[in-house]
């Protein structure tokens, strides 16, 4: 979640002013930022669920990519190109997610997308964007299929398209990573599952799953809870009667909190453990029950202790976002830059103007961008995955989130 000019690309930037093209329009003073007055607009879409339960998350993912646009516009990052942001709401669901693609698709100013936050919404976007040759940066999908194909557990690895990118680690490093925390430093033997039966919580479930047992650790048992209901106790009773000294759940934080809270309600003693997806303060304010000793892992180390971030949270502060950047804010930003680093390289690529297909080389430039970001060193590998493996595990202390171990996933 960082932002600011750090880019390390080897071209240098022509600095007329860019021609009208078919991609991109001419805007007569519209534009925000000290950019604007006669130059070419460019716009970063931004799909993110910015109403309903998931809505913090969401909004911190827009004001972020607003902010990179804002900075970059600014700095005059790309000579010729005022940048804007528009900004949908998919309010998690796949359908709109898809409705929302095909009308970013439809803007012929939209030469990339940051988003969306869930899984399970990308899997309707991903096609959309592909065949109009857009290039999409996620900042928090974490199912591996998505850019390593469905047989990637079997060992084939086939990325489905290429416009896919990703500044967040996927699922195979977290539930890995979880599983380790919590058998080797933790010394939980014997850990309850729970997943929401959606496409991200089940399959970090999985992975967590295969991983624990691999250690030697036990699975005493498992169950699903249904996105949106409440009752969770008859689960919670199943947690206790196991001898569980552990909980696992795959899913977000809404669910994840009143799960914590009917286990604990029953008497176990036994930490509830989760993803990036419960990693908000929603979860432990969805708890009536004390939740200290929660865990969660989360990717990339806690923004506000790296030295790459300290200008994005000032900068963010000082913009007066009434939402706060939450756990994908540093990610967002990175993904909006990486879009605008690539639109930079296109053009200067292309004696100071857009091409007339600037989306199929802005989808070609990002996965070539290699920029010192917030989170870190931006990049992509072969399949669109972020190069940065870094993740945290994160524990509920006097009613806050402490980050307790941060290292880089290498296995």
């Amino acid at each position: 979640m960082r932002h600011r000019s750090l880019l390390i690309l080897t071209s240098v930037l022509t600095t007329g002013a860019l021609t009208l093209t078919a991609c991109g329009s001419r805007d007569e003073g519209k534009g925000s930022g000290d950019n604007a007055g006669g130059t070419t607009t460019v716009v970063i879409g931004v799909d993110a669920p910015l109403t309903g339960s998931l809505s913090a998350l969401g909004q911190g993912i827009k004001n972020s990519v607003d902010l990179a646009v804002q900075t970059a516009n600014k700095n005059k990052e790309v000579p010729g190109v005022t940048f804007k942001i528009e900004a949908l709401d998919d309010q998690a669901v796949p359908a709109s997610g898809q409705a929302n693609a095909t009308k970013l698709v439809g803007n012929k100013d939209v030469l990339g997308v940051v988003g969306p936050l869930n899984s399970g919404v990308s899997q309707q976007m991903q096609g959309v964007f592909s065949s109009a040759n857009l290039a999409q940066v996620s900042p928090a999908n974490t199912n591996p299929s998505l850019s390593q194909g469905d047989n990637w557990g079997k060992g084939e690895f086939k990325r489905p398209f290429k416009t896919y990118f990703r500044t967040a680690a996927t699922d195979v490093v977290q539930g890995k990573f979880a599983a380790q925390y919590l058998f080797k430093d933790a010394g939980k033997k014997k850990v309850y599952v729970v997943d929401d039966k959606q496409t991200y919580g089940a399959g970090l479930a999985a992975i967590f799953t295969d991983e624990f047992k691999r250690l030697g650790g036990q699975v005493v048992g498992t169950d699903h809870v249904t996105v949106k209901e409440t009752d969770f106790s008859s689960t919670a009773d199943k947690v206790k009667s196991s001898g569980a000294d552990s909980v696992y759940f795959g899913g977000q934080y809404p669910e994840g909190g009143l799960l914590s809270d009917q286990i604990k309600k029953t008497g176990a003693k036994v930490p509830v453990m989760g993803g990036d997806g419960i990693y908000d303060p929603a979860f432990i304010s969805a708890s009536a029950e004390a939740n200290d000793g929660d865990l969660a892992t989360s990717i990339g180390y806690p923004v506000e202790k790296l030295d790459t971030a300290k200008k994005f949270i000032e900068n963010y502060k000082a913009a007066g976002y009434k939402d706060p950047y939450a756990a994908y804010g540093g990610y967002s930003y990175d993904a909006g830059w990486a879009i605008i680093q690539a639109v930079k390289a296109v053009v200067a690529a292309n004696n100071g103007k857009l091409p007339e297909d600037a989306r199929a080389k802005v989808t070609e430039a990002l996965g070539k961008v290699s920029f010192d970001g917030v989170t870190g060193k931006v990049s992509f590998d072969e399949f669109g995955d972020t190069t940065n493996k870094q993740l945290t595990v994160y524990k509920v202390e006097g009613g806050k989130w402490i980050d307790v171990k941060s290292d880089t996933f290498n296995q």
